[in-house]
């Protein structure tokens, strides 16, 4: 339980550490470009592909269970629900923290192995603004773009199966599919990803520059910070949920 409340510390500082950086703008809005093509475009194909096919499952396992109260028509409001308000936002969180979060922290924790941080250092320049800053803005920036499109993509997939498979009109689907949204749900789904990205970013950075100097150390760094990144998004995810639902009255 210390170490545990020792970690904590740690990192609030650093967050802190960063979080001011991004407000006094001590970093180059060239390597924030960069890292947002890297966190954001490169990741589309993965996230939308898993995004595709879990559309197709939540419709394949809805309908079954819809069809015993003769409701399989109604399949469209709960995909589209469930993506906007959990799956979307979560599931590509998860999907993000394992491809981006894991890289950033194996990419810092091999620079301070390879004595790289120090050498910032030593010539004058500050490796967090130059590191740290850039990445944590990507993915703060990115993960709601990508919320965003897999949402999209996955009722997408739905409605390709509910209208070839299920006999479901079109336009009763996207009808549906739409009323059942509220305004509330779309941006709890946007502060979702974004906090999520936020959260991402500052674990993977913070666990990169708590390696240890040696090589097997960047390993370790690389698995707390996906397992790090995976409960504190199940944590803030359902804080920000009860949030909402106080703030609608449900």
């Amino acid at each position: 339980m210390k170490s545990f409340f020792c970690s904590l510390g740690l990192f609030l500082m650093f967050s802190r550490e960063v979080l001011r950086k991004v407000f006094t703008r001590r970093y180059s809005w060239a390597d924030c470009m960069r890292q947002m093509h890297r966190v954001g475009v490169e990741s589309l194909t993965v996230v939308n592909l898993c995004a595709f096919f879990i559309g197709l499952v939540l419709v394949v396992q809805t309908a079954s269970m819809l069809a015993r109260f003769g409701a399989k028509a109604q399949v469209s409001m709960v995909v589209s629900a469930s993506f906007v308000r959990e799956i979307g936002p979560v599931f590509a969180a998860i999907m993000f923290a394992g491809r981006i979060g894991t890289g950033i922290a194996a990419e810092i924790g091999s620079m301070v192995v390879t004595e790289q941080i120090d050498a910032y250092r030593t010539f004058g320049s500050d490796p967090v603004a130059k590191l740290a800053v850039p990445r944590v803005l990507a993915t703060t920036i990115m993960l709601p773009a990508l919320t965003a499109i897999s949402v999209v993509v996955g009722i997408f997939s739905g409605f390709l199966l509910a209208i070839t498979s299920l006999g479901v009109s079109g336009n009763y689907y996207l009808n549906n599919a739409l009323w059942i949204l509220t305004t509330t749900d779309v941006v709890a789904c946007m502060v979702k990803g974004t906090v999520f990205g936020l959260l991402v970013g500052l674990i993977a950075t913070n666990m990169g520059f708590s390696t240890a100097r040696a090589t097997e150390a960047v390993g370790t760094s690389t698995t707390r910070s996906m397992v790090q990144s995976v409960i504190a998004i199940l944590v803030v995810d359902l804080a920000i949920t009860k949030f909402f639902l106080v703030l609608t009255g449900d």
